[in-house]
């Protein structure tokens, strides 16, 4: 009778153990960022012309008002945040359409295959805007899907998704250009590479889906939706760390973008089972 009383309590030690490991697991798996908790988002589901949502920004760091786009319109949407409706300017025929940034009172929008779009933000305020510049030839032949204005520096960054250069080593390519206000163009300030050699959560390269900065730390972030990862990079374009992330949080992370108070705020396409959505990660002080 002792003996089988043992083996009853062995067995439901062990249970015990498991059950508490498996509990655990999960939470652990998925960390985050400092002042982060990737988590635990606010949501805000998009309207159905969002379903496709592929990038966000916003004015001068004012999350109150959402800049978008989607990949097949060339169309910018905007809404107040905790808001569904939306209005949107026309600015182009259907294209494929990646990701956007707000610089100098312009809106650049990048198309996949590396051509760039601009006009006046005071037309948002309009159904369509005719005032639109568009660059062609700009970047090296490849897709691209990332984008990054500073307004300090007038630098707008540029990330490859799927370009030759990196085809044959653990690299993800960028390119700078200046934008020249007096004359609208764009001047190039050279290009850079982050090496992914020692980045143990990148097998077989990364598809960057969207870029941002940290506005604080001057950390990068890039996300990647192939990947369902987040990486951060300082400002010497190193790998400081990598971040896995949850897919049944993360459908598709393809927008990200930083707010004036750190807030953090990552965009999600959606499909026939989800709906568009963005997120919001709140800065924990």
């Amino acid at each position: 009778m002792k003996k089988l009383y043992k083996k009853c309590l062995l067995i439901l030690s062990l249970l015990c153990i498991f059950g508490t490991y498996a509990c655990k697991a999960p939470q652990n798996r998925f960390t985050s960022p400092k002042g982060y908790d990737l988590n635990k988002p606010e949501k805000l589901n998009m309207p159905s012309s969002l379903l496709e949502i592929s990038g966000i920004t916003f004015h001068h760091g004012d999350s109150k008002m959402v800049y978008s786009i989607q990949d097949e319109d060339g169309k910018l949407f905007k809404q107040h945040w905790g808001i569904k409706k939306q209005t949107n300017t026309k600015f182009a025929p259907k294209g494929d359409f990646e990701d956007l940034a707000i610089l100098n009172e312009m809106v650049f929008v990048l198309k996949s295959n590396g051509s760039v779009y601009a006009f006046p933000i005071e037309d948002t305020a309009k159904t369509e805007t005719e005032r639109v510049k568009e660059y062609k030839h700009l970047l090296p032949k490849g897709e691209y899907e990332g984008m990054y204005a500073d307004e300090a520096s007038g630098n707008i960054y540029f990330l490859c998704k799927n370009c030759e250069i990196d085809k044959k080593k653990p690299t993800i390519t960028g390119y700078v250009f200046n934008y020249q206000r007096q004359t609208a163009d764009l001047v190039s300030k050279g290009g850079f590479s982050i090496d992914l050699s020692k980045t143990t959560a990148v097998k077989g390269g990364l598809r960057p889906s969207a870029l941002t900065k940290n506005p604080k730390t001057g950390e990068w972030y890039i996300v990647s939706s192939v990947q369902k990862l987040l990486l951060v990079v300082g400002q010497d374009w190193k790998v400081r760390a990598s971040y896995k992330l949850n897919s049944s949080i993360f459908n598709q992370p393809e927008g990200i973008a930083f707010d004036k108070d750190l807030n953090l705020f990552i965009s999600n396409e959606g499909d026939e089972l989800t709906e568009g959505n963005i997120l919001k990660f709140k800065h924990i002080q």
